[in-house]
């Protein structure tokens, strides 16, 4: 999951940056409304989590922008102004949840997976596929009841390819589901996360398709 973030100070930006990291989700953060107009005009998110009060103007300018858009991207209001009438403001602007600081870090990240499966259309954060079961939640894989150790850039491929079985993506779009702005990438990264996660669920899971991406297979268990 890659996550916008909109947000001011530098320290709580760069604590969401690596908490969030921590529950496999790679977060770029900036710091105006104007950044972050431009960004999610050019860049795929899972979700967003905007600020109020930004040099610039109000995080509800963004999520106004990201909305006349018909931009259905799942939205989280993360902010100190937190009265009733705020938070009805902003969940009557389009936001789809909304916190007040100061905040539990684990609890913003349940809230994300929430948003991110309600927008795929997913009631449960677990499901299966062949003989695997995921959970999205824990971030727990099993293949036949045992309990498989994937890496966080692992799991990340592996969800990214389970959402939508039968779908390619490209190496693009799924570098930029595994890697943040200011990580280096490999040459060869990609291909070697996706020789670690056919050797742990599968060869024959994950398919290339020559010049385009790759794809997990459709059929399910």
């Amino acid at each position: 999951m890659r996550i916008l973030v909109l947000e001011d100070d530098p320290v709580l930006s760069d604590g969401l940056v690596s908490g969030l990291s921590l529950h496999g989700m790679t977060a770029d953060c900036v710091a105006t409304c104007g950044d972050a107009m431009s960004i999610f005009d050019a860049t795929h998110y899972s979700a967003a989590i905007l600020d109020l009060m930004l040099p610039d103007g109000s995080g509800l300018d963004v999520l106004s922008h990201i909305r006349a858009r018909d931009d259905a991207t799942p939205v989280m209001v993360l902010t100190a102004i937190d009265a009733v009438a705020d938070r009805i403001a902003g969940l009557d602007r389009g936001a789809d949840d909304y916190m007040g600081k100061p905040f539990d870090l684990g609890e913003l990240a349940a809230r994300l997976r929430v948003m991110i499966r309600r927008a795929a259309g997913r009631a449960s954060a677990t499901f299966t596929w062949r003989d695997l079961t995921i959970d999205l939640g824990s971030r727990l894989v099993a293949r036949a009841g045992v309990a498989l150790n994937l890496s966080r850039r692992e799991f990340a491929l592996l969800e990214a390819l389970i959402e939508r079985p039968g779908r390619v993506l490209s190496r693009s779009q799924l570098e930029a589901r595994l890697y943040g702005w200011n990580e280096e990438i490999g040459s060869n990264a990609l291909e070697v996360h996706v020789h670690n996660l056919r050797a742990k669920i599968g060869r024959d899971a994950v398919e290339t398709v020559r010049g385009l991406g790759y794809r997990i297979r459709e059929d399910r268990a």
